[in-house]
């Protein structure tokens, strides 16, 4: 059985943009920019845009914050949007999602310039991804690949059950895992709360990947032996005996499931540092894009 290290994994990735970084540096080049567009003050993006500023930067990138009230107008974060498609010195951008509510969040996505959309949530982007042209990825979805990429997991033939259909995991990752690439030319089933089967089709699973946001969704009576499970949930529970009275979670019981998985991710330390990365290697990519329309 092996865990999967998604946090050892992130580093080795950073470790090699931020050499490209350094290279493009000694030659003269100014580093890659990526700007965070975050609204209001909701304390998961705060700590999610905070990671993403310490990283850029401790891989050499130029980070910069747009940080609104609540109560911005949609039409001035339109005004936003369009002064940072039009900003040369900036190569990717992202817009923390969710917006308030008085914000129309898919007429945002869709005023993003494609080619500096990092987080690969436009329907150019994912309409690339569909027919296998060059884009940008979901970046969890894209993460995944690169773990199971990484630790050399056949997925080729195999029975994959992702559980989720989210616009940000499972959707994109059930085109990705059947596609003739790489980590792909997988059978895919996808489930959702309307699936009335799961656990018969979790038990006939190769794979399996938990995008549903619900703690220890998965269990060890639902799942085969040597079965690959991928965690991308995050929940918190409580537990007294922590410091702040709660702790991280999966969709997926860990340690009960651990018995019987051949490779399977913890959570926290799993897929959830692999997202970030992805993204600056999305960046990374911009940038190299920008750069080469200048030639």
């Amino acid at each position: 059985m092996t865990i999967i290290d998604g946090k050892q994994t992130a580093a080795d990735i950073r470790e090699e943009i931020k050499g490209e970084v350094s290279e493009l540096v000694k030659q003269g080049k100014r580093p890659p920019h990526l700007v965070a567009v975050l609204v209001g003050n909701d304390p998961a993006s705060l700590a999610y845009i905070g990671n993403k500023e310490r990283l850029s930067k401790k891989v050499g990138f130029k980070s910069t914050l747009l940080h609104f009230d609540e109560n911005i107008s949609e039409a001035d974060l339109l005004k936003t949007v369009d002064e940072l498609n039009r900003d040369e010195s900036v190569d990717g951008y992202i817009i923390q999602l969710p917006l308030p509510a008085h914000i129309n969040e898919q007429k945002i996505i869709m005023a993003i310039e494609p080619d500096k959309d990092v987080d690969g949530f436009h329907p150019v982007n994912l309409g690339k991804m569909l027919v296998q042209l060059s884009g940008f990825l979901p970046a969890t979805p894209y993460g995944i690949m690169e773990l199971i990429k990484r630790y050399n997991i056949e997925t080729s033939g195999k029975n994959v059950l992702i559980i989720g259909r989210s616009l940000i995991v499972g959707r994109p990752l059930s085109i990705l895992m059947s596609q003739k690439r790489n980590g792909g030319n997988a059978t895919v089933t996808v489930a959702h709360s309307h699936t009335k089967n799961i656990k018969q089709l979790a038990q006939q699973a190769d794979i399996i990947v938990t995008a549903l946001g619900k703690a220890h969704f998965l269990t060890a009576d639902m799942v085969k032996e040597g079965v690959v499970v991928i965690d991308a949930g995050i929940n918190s529970i409580d537990d007294p005996n922590t410091k702040r009275g709660y702790r991280l979670v999966g969709d997926a019981d860990f340690e009960n499931i651990i018995k019987k998985a051949s490779y399977i991710t913890p959570v926290p330390g799993g897929v959830g540092p692999m997202t970030i990365v992805m993204l600056l290697k999305n960046t990374l990519q911009a940038y190299k894009l920008a750069e080469s329309r200048k030639l």
